[in-house]
């Protein structure tokens, strides 16, 4: 059904049940479930959504439709806002009109699954920073931060049941696969003040990235436009085209191994797996990854899962929020370490003669 986790085994035991309650959850709303036909569907545009863009507005009420499916629909015309097509960008005003076209989607179960007390402190343990509109939780890997496409309860979900909040929102999101600081509004009005940062790029996010190879430079900005794709199956995927959208990632060596790098890596941009096509382009993908550059040769130690974390916040206005590496990469780090022990350091490319 697509719920392995591939970090499972070095996960800390309070990551893997939190993992297994998630993997019960999609099994659980999955299962008995029969595609339905919905009418023509209308919706009007209050003062809670002002400024929520068309393609998170339909996420939350469309349940049971996957995300490509609702992108498809915008992009072939089938989503009208006041009679007129938009895109999945658009910006939602009190009062606007909103038509959806008939369309097949696979009921849910809507059923309240109890949270157990387990299952609350161990999510609410992972929230590192929290005033009276903002909450910051270190995610584990292979959890997704919500339900959807094929993943039926996320972190988001898991929030609101454990906290009982009635008003938990994510901000951004990061991949199933990738570790680390996820940022969730408690208000709307911080919703849409953080993203507005998020539009103009004034929050910096920094993660760390264990890369395959010795990255030359310490420090460089990569600059290659993404276009995103989709496969048969309706799975994304980013590649680096002249027709897509601009992209920048900085990117800074930490620490140089034998056979792979520990890099800083802030994207500029906030296109979908930018960090890991960026570090593909440049012949350095991701250990781990399993949709780019795989097929790399690596003579490294292996890692069970993507090799990547969200690890520092900086926000206008708060303090710097950072979640340290996880385990199972501090783990990959010292066997990286420990294979380059005795040999003779890596010399910086500014000390080199020329």
């Amino acid at each position: 059904m697509g719920y392995t986790c591939i970090s499972y085994d070095m996960c800390s035991s309070s990551d893997q049940f939190l993992i297994k309650f998630s993997i019960f959850l999609g099994q659980r709303n999955c299962m008995n479930s029969t595609q339905e036909w919905q009418d023509v569907t209308w919706f009007e545009v209050n003062e809670h959504q002002l400024g929520q863009r068309i393609d998170n507005f339909l996420f939350s009420r469309l349940k049971g439709v996957p995300k490509s499916r609702i992108y498809r629909l915008i992009r072939e015309g089938q989503v009208r806002v006041n009679k007129k097509r938009v895109k999945a960008e658009t910006k939602l005003a009190i009062g606007d009109q909103i038509r959806v076209a008939p369309i097949r989607f696979e009921p849910k179960d809507e059923t309240p699954v109890p949270v157990s007390d387990k299952v609350a402190q161990s999510l609410l343990s992972r929230v590192v920073y929290e005033d009276e509109g903002l909450m910051v939780v270190n995610k584990p890997s292979g959890i997704a931060v919500h339900g959807g496409s094929g993943v039926a309860y996320g972190l988001i979900e898991g929030l609101r049941a454990a906290s009982g909040k009635k008003y938990l929102e994510l901000i951004h999101r990061i991949d199933r696969d990738t570790s680390g600081l996820v940022m969730i509004s408690k208000k709307r009005s911080t919703l849409k003040a953080l993203q507005d940062l998020l539009r103009e790029h004034k929050i910096k996010k920094t993660y760390a990235a264990i890369v395959k190879g010795q990255v030359a430079l310490d420090k460089q900005l990569i600059d290659a436009p993404l276009h995103r794709y989709e496969l048969a199956n309706g799975e994304r995927r980013v590649c680096v085209s002249k027709e897509g959208k601009p992209s920048k990632t900085q990117w800074n060596v930490a620490e140089r191994f034998m056979h792979a790098t520990l890099v800083y890596a802030s994207p500029l941009s906030g296109r979908t797996h930018q960090i890991r096509v960026h570090g593909l382009s440049i012949g350095h993908p991701l250990i781990g990854d399993d949709k780019y550059g795989h097929e790399t040769d690596y003579r490294g130690p292996k890692a069970r899962r993507l090799s990547l974390h969200a690890l520092r916040l900086d926000i206008p206005g708060y303090p710097t929020i950072e979640a340290p590496l996880p385990e199972d990469m501090q783990s990959l780090v010292a066997q990286l370490r420990a294979q380059k022990k005795d040999k003779q350091q890596i010399t910086p490319m500014g000390d080199e003669d020329d």
